[in-house]
């Protein structure tokens, strides 16, 4: 008993010793909540009761590239003087010590924040452009983090997402056109080419009245379309989109240096045009649609009548001409048929019974 007795103070004393010796991690201040302070460092002394002075703390520590403790005080300052005039500049530091620290995604959320609670900043138009510029390295290929730390994979959705949140932000900024284009550039890469037209299409609409934005914004949603058009077999709408995109440039902007480029990709897109009603005819005949395959064939020579199915298809059109004919007769005689023995029917029906009263 005694020798437990003996343990147990022993216990307490160097408990209590260490104690005394080391200052608590963790500490609590009324207003601000429980905070972390490591052993070793300043403690209190990063604290200022101003929220002049504490912002200057922060900004010192963040020119000395203390970011910790520069993100530390400039939290201070937003969490009690959210209504100062020092709040805003606090919030935007919170963002820059992020971005220092390589947390991109972590940056942008906070450089957001500080748009929506302080609009009226007057580095506004330098947050918009950090933050086109965080959603530019991950158009680079950069990765996206795991909670925040762990390098995951690049993800042009989320990269989208990011210039969306730009252009939204700042739409006649000096970043917004150039992240509405790389919405659009973010969806090719993705192949979403359906969305990338979306996205360079509303640049041309919205920025009408700058020919360089529009035009470029024309030209690439044509060859968005155009990129979808070769992976479509039988959606020949793509192809037109296409055409009718190219068409709208050259005509909107015909000094433009790229107009001969379009008129090629045209020429091009029209050989894919006919290579396509060239299939589909094919598709009838072979299983003895004879009409069906006449009225693709024809097709051929409407989209291009030069084009390397152009001759096949006239051949194919005067060989199936009479099977067609034959084909329609024969359809036409069996209606007639159809027509006779529906009438026969109705002529030979028997009387209704009157209703039960």
């Amino acid at each position: 008993m005694n020798r437990r007795l003996l343990r147990g103070a022993l216990t307490l004393a160097v408990m209590l010793a260490i104690a005394e010796r080391c200052p608590a991690p963790i500490i609590f201040r009324p207003g601000e909540g429980w905070t972390y302070e490591p052993v070793g460092s300043e403690g209190a002394k990063w604290v200022r009761k101003r929220a002049k002075d504490q912002l200057q703390v922060a900004q010192d520590a963040f020119d000395h590239r203390e970011y910790k403790l520069s993100l530390k005080a400039a939290r201070r300052v937003v969490k009690v003087w959210p209504l100062s005039d020092y709040a805003g500049p606090a919030q935007y530091l919170i963002g820059r010590c992020y971005e220092e620290r390589k947390m991109d995604e972590r940056a942008f959320k906070e450089y957001q924040t500080a748009l929506l609670r302080y609009p009226k900043l007057p580095n506004y138009d330098d947050l918009l452009k950090r933050q086109y510029a965080i959603a530019s390295r991950f158009l680079g290929g950069q990765w996206f983090k795991l909670w925040g730390y762990i390098p995951f994979f690049p993800s042009m959705e989320k990269t989208a997402k990011l210039f969306e949140q730009v252009a939204h932000n700042g739409p006649y900024n000096e970043t917004g056109p150039k992240a509405q284009m790389d919405i659009g550039t973010a969806r090719e890469k993705q192949k979403d080419y359906p969305q990338a037209v979306k996205a360079y299409e509303k640049a041309a609409d919205r920025y009408h009245d700058r020919p360089e934005v529009a035009a470029d914004a024309l030209f690439r949603a044509g060859m968005a379309w155009d990129k979808q058009a070769k992976r479509a077999e039988y959606d020949q709408s793509i192809a037109k989109a296409s055409i009718e995109d190219f068409q709208d440039f050259s005509a909107l902007y015909p000094t433009d240096p790229r107009v001969p480029q379009t008129q090629e990709i045209i020429a091009s897109l029209r050989v894919e045009q006919a290579r396509g009603a060239y299939e589909t005819a094919r598709f009838y005949e072979h299983y003895k649609r004879w009409q069906g395959a006449l009225v693709y064939y024809n097709e051929v020579l409407l989209k291009d009548p030069k084009s390397p199915f152009a001759q096949f298809a006239r051949e194919r059109i005067e060989k199936l001409k009479p099977r067609a004919e034959k084909q329609r007769e024969q359809l036409a005689e069996y209606e007639k048929k159809l027509r006779a023995a529906t009438k026969a029917a109705a002529t030979n029906a028997p009387p209704e019974l009157p209703a039960k009263k």
